[in-house]
Parts: C-alpha cells; structure tokens; sequence
C-alpha cells in the first residue's frame, strides 16, 4: 500500500479488526471489547478474578537467572529509499501492518500494539538519608497505552496528579519505546511534551467503558492504599453518578447512557517528537536502524542509518 493512502492521524479504541475514516481526518482503529457497559464488583471484597498468581513463591524462586540463548532476527531488509519523509507517516504505516498483520507477505498481527513504554525523568528526587529534595534527575519506565497520532505527536491518556504526569509537569520530555516480537520491529522516538486540548480529552473520556470512567474517579493513582480502598471508592463513585434504580433494573449493570463527566485531573498528553528511530530485527545482530532528528518543529527531517 502506498504511503500516501495512509491518512496523516490515527486513533484508537478498543476495538480490534475495523479500519474506516473518522471525523477529522482521523483513521480509527476500533478494537473489541468485554462488555463496555460492565461495571467493577459491586463488594469492596470481590476479587477480580479467582485464578492464583503463578509466579513461583519466594520459597522456589531462583537467586539468579542466566540467560544463554541467541535468538536470530530474520525480517525484509529496511532501506532508505523505503522511509517515508515524515517519521509520523512511517509510523502510521507499521503501526497498520502490525495491527491488521499481512498474508500476502506473511505478516503476523501484534497483539496489543498500541502498548509502549514511556519514559520520564524527574530533576529532584528525596534523599533516603535526609528525607531532602536532591537535584539528581532519575528516570521512571512504565507500560501505557497509545490513544491517536496526529500530524504533531503520539498521544495517550492518563490522571494528571500521577508520578508520570508529575515528573512530564516538571521536566516536559519524555521518550516511548514501541517493541513488536511478533514482527522483529521497533520504533523508539523522544520529544517534548504537551497537554491535549481540554475538548479533546473529554471526548476521549466519554468514549471510554462506564467502569474506565468509574475507575478514573476513583483512583488517586500512584498513590499508597489499602487494601479494598480502591474499591470502596468505585462503590463511592457509583453513588455520585449512577441511580440506585438504575443499578437495580440492569442487575449491577447500566441500562442507557450515563453521564460521567471528565475529572480536571484527568486527561491526555502529547509527545511531539524530535528524534524517531525505525529499528528492523536482522540475523547476527546487524539490525537495519534509521533515526529522524530535527532542529526544531518547524524544521526539515533529516535521515540518517545507524550501526546496530
């Protein structure tokens, strides 16, 4: 498929198989969902699930692991001439193939490609000595979720009083890994960082699960609980925003629309990047690398291949 076919944006929800255009020149990527209108245990007790955690107790565990084995990359070469100008349209283009997958080249899907690790760095940190705030920068790593691209950045979603929004308010750069085994590809990018637009978080929030928007409210994210406090405070939020009645009649579940409104703490970040690296897996560790930089956003993207 030629590069030009692929719209300047994409975004998701949680659906998986459909592509189709969006308001906006937005391409919309659904991906299924359990039960959209299902809401978190009625009973601050209930568990989530009743499986048990298979991760050997402390008893079994190993003291150290060692790992020996080689795995050998082996993908299509990736070339220049390949590269789109716009690293954000090259991306939009692996991300399809990875999402939609490919028989004619034998293309696996990814599962949950829209998972990334972002990366923030805070500039002060607490001594553990004198209990004072250091400037020593520390970095932080987590999975989250990626929402949309636009013609700007990499968006994504999350409560505003969290330790990564803390750390993005203080020192506003971060950098995403994606990584996709399924296919030997990833694309690393770096850049600052800025607030989505008010209008746009609430209507990314009002297209979320009843029990998203619930948990949204109830959780002081990154914060210490106890355990079931979370949970009381679902039980708490449900109060606030859902009728007994209508609990009631749909049997813990919600019947028609509820209005949720958006907390102001909560709502999206974007990414706008000035590096973006292409990584493609190939055999003896020579992998094909090509790095985006630019000088500022107004600037042209230069192209440059990398050693492995």
């Amino acid at each position: 498929m030629p590069f030009q076919s692929f719209k300047r944006s994409f975004t998701l929800s949680r659906t998986y198989t459909h592509l189709f255009p969006f308001p906006r020149n937005l391409l919309v990527i659904r991906m299924s969902s359990t039960n959209l209108t299902s809401l978190p245990p009625s009973s601050p007790s209930t568990k989530a699930t009743d499986s048990v955690d298979p991760t050997p107790t402390s008893s079994s565990a190993p003291t150290k692991v060692k790992l020996t084995s080689h795995n050998q990359y082996s993908t299509p070469r990736l070339l220049r001439d390949q590269l789109h100008p716009d690293p954000l349209i090259q991306f939009n283009a692996w991300f399809t193939l990875a999402l939609n997958g490919d028989e004619s080249t034998h293309t696996p899907k990814v599962h949950e490609p829209e998972a990334m690790a972002l990366s923030t760095v805070t500039l002060t940190s607490t001594s553990t000595s004198t209990q004072s705030k250091v400037s020593i920068p520390i970095p932080s790593t987590r999975i989250v979720l990626l929402k949309a691209t636009d013609s700007q950045g990499f968006l994504f979603y999350t409560n505003y009083t969290s330790r990564k929004s803390q750390e993005l308010l203080e020192n506003p750069y971060a950098s995403l890994c994606f990584y996709w085994r399924e296919t030997s590809r990833q694309v690393r990018v770096v850049g600052r960082v800025e607030k989505v637009d008010r209008s746009d978080s609430e209507a990314y929030f009002n297209s979320r699960p009843v029990g998203s928007r619930l948990g949204a409210w109830a959780s002081p994210q990154s914060t210490v609980v106890q355990d079931g406090e979370v949970q009381q405070r679902v039980e708490d939020v449900k109060k606030r925003f859902i009728p007994d009645t209508n609990l009631q009649q749909g049997g813990g579940q919600v019947q028609g629309e509820i209005e949720i409104e958006c907390p102001e703490f909560w709502g999206g970040w974007r990414v706008i990047p000035f590096e973006v690296e292409f990584w493609s897996g190939q055999p003896s560790r020579l992998h094909d690398r090509f790095r985006y930089t630019r000088s500022d956003e107004a600037s042209e993207w230069i192209i440059d291949r990398l050693a492995p």
